[in-house]
Protein backbone atom coordinates (compact mmCIF):
# COMPACT_ATOMS: atom_id res chain seq x y z
CA UNK A 1 0.00 0.00 0.00
CA UNK A 2 1.25 3.46 -0.91
CA UNK A 3 0.65 6.31 1.54
CA UNK A 4 0.34 9.72 -0.10
CA UNK A 5 0.79 13.27 1.12
CA UNK A 6 -1.09 15.80 -1.00
CA UNK A 7 0.29 19.35 -1.00
CA UNK A 8 -1.32 22.64 -2.00
CA UNK A 9 1.72 24.96 -2.11
CA UNK A 10 1.27 28.67 -1.55
CA UNK A 11 3.53 31.56 -0.58
CA UNK A 12 1.76 32.16 2.74
CA UNK A 13 0.26 28.78 3.60
CA UNK A 14 0.74 25.18 2.54
CA UNK A 15 -2.16 22.75 2.80
CA UNK A 16 -1.53 19.07 3.46
CA UNK A 17 -3.82 16.10 2.92
CA UNK A 18 -3.41 12.35 3.46
CA UNK A 19 -4.56 9.39 1.41
CA UNK A 20 -3.57 5.86 0.46
CA UNK A 21 -3.77 3.51 -2.49
CA UNK A 22 -6.11 1.09 -0.68
CA UNK A 23 -8.97 3.39 0.34
CA UNK A 24 -8.32 5.87 -2.50
CA UNK A 25 -9.76 8.55 -0.23
CA UNK A 26 -8.00 11.88 0.41
CA UNK A 27 -8.62 13.76 3.68
CA UNK A 28 -7.52 17.25 4.75
CA UNK A 29 -4.67 17.05 7.27
CA UNK A 30 -3.18 20.39 8.35
CA UNK A 31 -2.17 23.83 7.13
CA UNK A 32 1.42 25.02 7.60
CA UNK A 33 2.11 28.75 7.77
CA UNK A 34 4.98 29.69 5.46
CA UNK A 35 7.72 31.20 7.63
CA UNK A 36 10.72 30.24 5.52
CA UNK A 37 11.49 27.38 3.18
CA UNK A 38 13.69 25.55 5.71
CA UNK A 39 10.95 25.51 8.35
CA UNK A 40 8.39 24.31 5.81
CA UNK A 41 10.68 21.50 4.59
CA UNK A 42 11.33 20.48 8.20
CA UNK A 43 7.62 20.38 9.04
CA UNK A 44 6.75 18.42 5.90
CA UNK A 45 9.59 15.98 6.68
CA UNK A 46 8.14 15.45 10.18
CA UNK A 47 4.69 14.68 8.71
CA UNK A 48 6.23 12.28 6.17
CA UNK A 49 8.08 10.45 8.95
CA UNK A 50 5.20 10.32 11.48
CA UNK A 51 2.60 9.27 8.87
CA UNK A 52 4.93 6.87 6.97
CA UNK A 53 4.33 8.65 3.65
CA UNK A 54 6.12 7.16 0.66
CA UNK A 55 4.81 9.41 -2.16
CA UNK A 56 3.99 13.11 -2.43
CA UNK A 57 1.40 14.57 -4.80
CA UNK A 58 2.13 18.26 -5.30
CA UNK A 59 -0.38 20.58 -6.96
CA UNK A 60 0.96 22.58 -9.90
CA UNK A 61 -0.74 25.68 -11.30
CA UNK A 62 0.31 27.75 -14.32
CA UNK A 63 2.94 30.35 -15.18
CA UNK A 64 5.60 31.60 -12.78
CA UNK A 65 3.93 29.94 -9.79
CA UNK A 66 4.31 26.55 -11.51
CA UNK A 67 8.09 27.05 -11.64
CA UNK A 68 8.15 27.92 -7.93
CA UNK A 69 6.02 24.86 -7.13
CA UNK A 70 8.28 22.57 -9.16
CA UNK A 71 11.31 24.03 -7.36
CA UNK A 72 9.62 23.22 -4.05
CA UNK A 73 8.94 19.69 -5.32
CA UNK A 74 12.61 19.23 -6.23
CA UNK A 75 13.67 20.41 -2.76
CA UNK A 76 11.22 17.97 -1.16
CA UNK A 77 12.56 15.11 -3.29
CA UNK A 78 16.18 16.03 -2.49
CA UNK A 79 15.50 16.29 1.26
CA UNK A 80 13.19 13.28 1.67
CA UNK A 81 14.33 10.96 -1.11
CA UNK A 82 10.75 10.00 -2.02
CA UNK A 83 8.84 10.35 -5.27
CA UNK A 84 7.12 13.69 -5.92
CA UNK A 85 4.25 13.49 -8.42
CA UNK A 86 2.95 16.70 -10.02
CA UNK A 87 -0.82 17.09 -10.33
CA UNK A 88 -2.72 19.91 -12.05
CA UNK A 89 -4.37 22.08 -9.40
CA UNK A 90 -6.29 24.48 -11.60
CA UNK A 91 -9.37 25.78 -9.74
CA UNK A 92 -8.95 23.54 -6.66
CA UNK A 93 -9.13 26.49 -4.23
CA UNK A 94 -12.43 27.68 -5.74
CA UNK A 95 -13.78 24.12 -5.65
CA UNK A 96 -12.67 23.71 -2.01
CA UNK A 97 -14.46 26.96 -1.10
CA UNK A 98 -17.64 25.85 -2.86
CA UNK A 99 -17.68 22.40 -1.24
CA UNK A 100 -17.03 23.75 2.26
CA UNK A 101 -19.82 26.32 1.88
CA UNK A 102 -22.17 23.55 0.71
CA UNK A 103 -21.13 21.47 3.73
CA UNK A 104 -22.17 24.34 6.02
CA UNK A 105 -18.69 24.95 7.46
CA UNK A 106 -18.52 28.39 9.06
CA UNK A 107 -16.39 31.10 7.49
CA UNK A 108 -13.68 31.17 10.19
CA UNK A 109 -13.09 27.41 10.12
CA UNK A 110 -13.29 27.44 6.32
CA UNK A 111 -10.54 30.07 6.07
CA UNK A 112 -8.32 28.10 8.46
CA UNK A 113 -8.56 24.81 6.58
CA UNK A 114 -9.09 25.99 3.00
CA UNK A 115 -5.58 25.03 1.89
CA UNK A 116 -5.88 21.55 3.44
CA UNK A 117 -9.18 21.06 1.57
CA UNK A 118 -7.45 22.17 -1.64
CA UNK A 119 -4.66 19.66 -0.96
CA UNK A 120 -7.30 16.96 -0.46
CA UNK A 121 -8.89 17.82 -3.84
CA UNK A 122 -5.47 17.69 -5.55
CA UNK A 123 -4.72 14.33 -3.96
CA UNK A 124 -8.23 12.96 -4.62
CA UNK A 125 -7.91 13.89 -8.29
CA UNK A 126 -4.68 11.87 -8.44
CA UNK A 127 -6.12 8.90 -6.51
CA UNK A 128 -9.19 8.81 -8.77
CA UNK A 129 -6.87 8.26 -11.75
CA UNK A 130 -4.81 5.44 -10.19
Amino acid sequence: MDKFLGIDYGRKKIGLAMGDSDSKLAEPYIVIRFENIYEVLKKVAQVVQVEHVNKIVLGISEGKMANEQKGFGKRLHDKLGIEVIYQDETLTTKEAQRLSIEAGINRKKRKGLEDAYSAALILQSYLDNL
